[in-house]
């Protein structure tokens, strides 16, 4: 964790002009594995410049034959960790340990794991049972193409065996058990499989992708929505705002898109044309109560973060996945809204937000528990609160490096300090 901290401030609450976002991380991610298994075939062009992309790209382009026994380490990265898995358990000619941070060894790998060793893969574990450090071994020899496995999950999960199943000698059918979480992630990752010529059936809960090669042609990832989500969020508490963010596709792959409809609710108009998106704020009275995030999680705190701020008492579902990400999500939520007064209950898996109590200080501190996504949520308040105070600013590495320096474009003013 980093020794420093970060001091937002925003004399005006009103923004005009242009952020160029960098390319989407999970269709990056995506595509690198793509390419990896296309052995050159695939081409990727516009990668994101995140940290988890980076450390995934760095991985896959060492071209490690892997004669010897290799440890690779990701870091944080808990796609990567989950795509290289599958990746390993069934290409490696040679045992591969992945590991990740102390955070990632509490990140479960069990269910993935498993469906792998239905498949044929061989894999132990270096400590915890169904935790990293992971042993994939070498030798892998399918004996089925059938697996179940539940939808309410981290769709992570179900995209590692769909990106490599047209490369199994037996292909994969892949049973979904209940409901599915992050639908548009699923679909992502088989849209992406379409442009690289694997082609698939989804009937019911089943998808099967039979045993094919990969078509020569390229992959353009899209600049990212999750990115894009923040800018929605500065819009919203902003009483004037216009902000023309580039190269973003209404029909996107990405299931992030829909905070384009969400922050409609804001008073958020978003209009396309050829060359990207314009969003602009109008006065709107925000009526909407119940925001479901089953195939969005991601946008969660964002969106929750922004009721807060607007006093807004809402009701929220679809968090079922929040609490193993890089960090317990719900709970890092209810600690720092509580700063200003602002309740998160939780009943049967709904949620509600209370702001009976809120209040707006003059300052608030906020931890950041290792994620991205908690110092990018919290950011947008330094439009309501005189200084936002973020600790250990570096966590946006893993998603969207250039953040604070995009804040400093819009006006914020960022006063980085260095903490004993």
């Amino acid at each position: 964790m980093s020794l420093e901290s970060l001091i937002l401030s925003k004399k005006t609450r009103e923004f005009s002009g242009m952020i160029q976002l960098t390319g989407s991380k999970s269709e990056s991610n995506r595509a690198l594995i793509l390419e990896a298994l296309s052995d050159g075939k695939v081409v990727v062009n516009n990668l994101s410049s995140a940290a988890d992309t980076v450390t995934l790209d760095r991985i896959l382009s060492s071209n490690l034959e892997l004669q010897t026994s290799a440890l690779i380490d990701v870091g944080p990265a808990g796609t990567a960790m989950r795509f290289l898995t599958a990746y390993y358990a069934t290409k490696t000619q040679s045992d591969v340990t992945l590991t990740g941070t102390e955070r990632m060894k509490q990140r479960p790998i069990g269910i993935l794991a498993d469906a792998l060793i239905s498949l044929g893969a061989k894999i132990e574990y270096e400590e915890k049972d169904g935790f990293p450090p992971i042993i994939l071994k070498a030798g892998f020899a399918q004996k089925s193409k059938r697996i179940k496995i539940k939808g309410d999950i981290s769709s992570q999960y179900i995209t590692a065996l769909l990106l490599i199943a047209a490369t199994l000698p037996l292909g994969l059918e892949l049973e979904i058990d209940g409901d599915l979480t992050s639908r548009p992630y699923v679909e992502m990752t088989l849209a992406l499989l379409d442009q690289t010529g694997i082609k698939h059936t989804w009937k019911d809960n089943l998808i099967e992708i039979v045993a094919q090669p990969f078509q020569a042609g390229n992959i353009n990832v899209e600049p990212d929505w999750s990115a894009a989500s923040y800018w929605y969020a500065i819009a919203a508490l902003c009483t004037n705002a216009e902000i023309r963010l580039p190269y973003l596709r209404k029909y996107s792959l990405q299931g992030d898109s829909r905070i384009a409809e969400i922050m409609a609710n804001f008073g958020i108009t978003s209009v396309f044309d050829e060359n990207g998106l314009t969003i602009t704020k109008e006065d709107k009275v925000l009526s909407r109560k119940i925001f479901d995030f089953k195939e969005c999680p991601d946008l969660a705190q964002t969106v929750i973060v922004c009721c807060a701020a607007l006093g807004h008492d809402a009701t929220f579902t679809g968090l079922e996945t929040l609490k193993i990400k890089e960090t317990d999500r719900v709970l890092a939520l209810q600690n720092e809204l509580g700063k200003m007064g602002v309740k998160l209950i939780e009943k049967n898996m709904v949620y509600k937000l209370d702001c009976s109590e809120r209040f707006t200080p003059e300052k608030i501190y906020i931890n950041t528990y290792e994620d991205h996504r908690m110092a990018m949520a919290f950011a947008p308040l330094a439009l309501i609160i005189n200084e936002v105070e973020v600790e250990d600013p570096s966590v946006v590495n893993k998603s969207y490096p250039h953040f604070w320096d995009d804040l400093s474009k819009a006006g914020f003013g960022i006063n980085v300090l260095r903490n004993a």
